[in-house]
């Protein structure tokens, strides 16, 4: 497979073709150039390992926990109803349960994943007596972990390094192997044709190249062919900022809070024009002499979206366990 014939390749040529046939989103194609100018005055920050929220232990331990948290790294649209931790959002409050229990009792073991149920997923995440979504999205983790437990354990005799290895370096071809699972496979429908976006696939990589410092587990060739990380905060910063236009009724619902289902052509559009709109940027910035890469502009993005001024906006909500 060449370099132009790969997953990312196929998620680009997809993500162009649903922004040229978008009815709900369009990028503001005016705003590009002082977005890009705008977003990266400040220069283009180093990726740096969080250990406040994640664990650094053995390679073998770090890449199993990264595989884990990336196993469960969704639930975005069931975060208002589950139980956070003191100043954490969703993803944080789910990273540090996780990465107490590696500190505490060391990896998951492939016999845990394949038994764990809803009500451990309860208790490691904090989510014990929390009926409702917050249970739903229990009983997902649960499911996505078990997975994870089958597929490490019929392909890999449950080593951790073994879908590293397989990869050879490759992170199209690390994104094909986790996408086995039927949780990884992001891959939706819009009028006929098929839209990989690959969010938590592509995270994974990005997680192991930081954990790592592009060493070892954390070495891909193709590190910088990933896209964005196609989920619902990129777009709500791209919408706030004026680079993405929402139809009326569609921001009104979300305003309202109301669900926006998963593989609808609505939720479809919000994720793929934000992917088109971030290779927008990219090529402006490089076209001006700044190379930079799509997965260092998510890491600026998703930052910037934990600012007060998105914060306090309503963002799209879905039920997924893509993101």
């Amino acid at each position: 497979m060449s370099a132009r014939d790969d997953v990312f390749d196929r998620i680009r040529t997809a993500v162009a073709e649903v922004a040229h046939r978008a009815k709900f989103v369009r990028m503001v194609d005016a705003e590009i150039a002082p977005h890009a100018a705008m977003l990266t005055a400040a220069g283009i920050p180093a990726l740096v390992y969080d250990t406040a929220h994640h664990a650094r232990g053995s390679v073998a331990d770090t890449v199993a926990f990264q595989l884990t948290l990336d196993t469960v790294n969704f639930g975005s649209g069931y975060f208002p109803h589950v139980r956070k931790r003191p100043g954490m959002s969703g993803y944080f409050t789910v990273a540090s349960s996780l990465k107490e229990r590696w500190e505490r009792n060391g990896p998951l073991s492939g016999a845990e994943l394949r038994a764990i149920n809803t009500g451990d997923c309860a208790v490691l995440f904090g989510q014990e007596g929390n009926t409702g979504p917050a249970q739903e999205l229990m009983a997902l983790f649960a499911q996505a972990l078990n997975d994870l437990g089958g597929w490490l354990g019929s392909r890999y005799d449950d080593d951790p390094l073994g879908p590293i290895d397989d990869a050879g370096r490759s992170a199209s071809r690390l994104v094909e192997l986790v996408s086995e699972m039927p949780f990884f496979r992001d891959i939706s429908t819009y009028e006929g044709a098929e839209v990989p976006l690959y969010k938590r696939a592509q995270i994974l990589i990005t997680d192991l190249a930081i954990a790592f410092d592009s060493q070892g587990p954390g070495s891909f060739r193709d590190l910088d062919r990933l896209t964005i990380f196609a989920d619902n905060l990129v777009p709500h910063v791209l919408r706030v900022d004026g680079l993405l236009a929402y139809d009326p009724d569609l921001l009104a619902r979300i305003d309202r809070g109301e669900l926006i289902p998963a593989g609808s052509p609505e939720e479809i559009e919000i994720r793929a024009v934000a992917v088109h709109a971030v290779e927008r940027i990219a090529a402006e910035l490089c076209a001006s002499g700044l190379p930079v890469t799509a997965r260092a502009l998510d890491y600026l993005l998703w930052n910037r979206g934990l600012g007060e001024e998105y914060k306090t906006l309503p963002r799209h909500r879905t039920r997924t366990v893509f993101y």
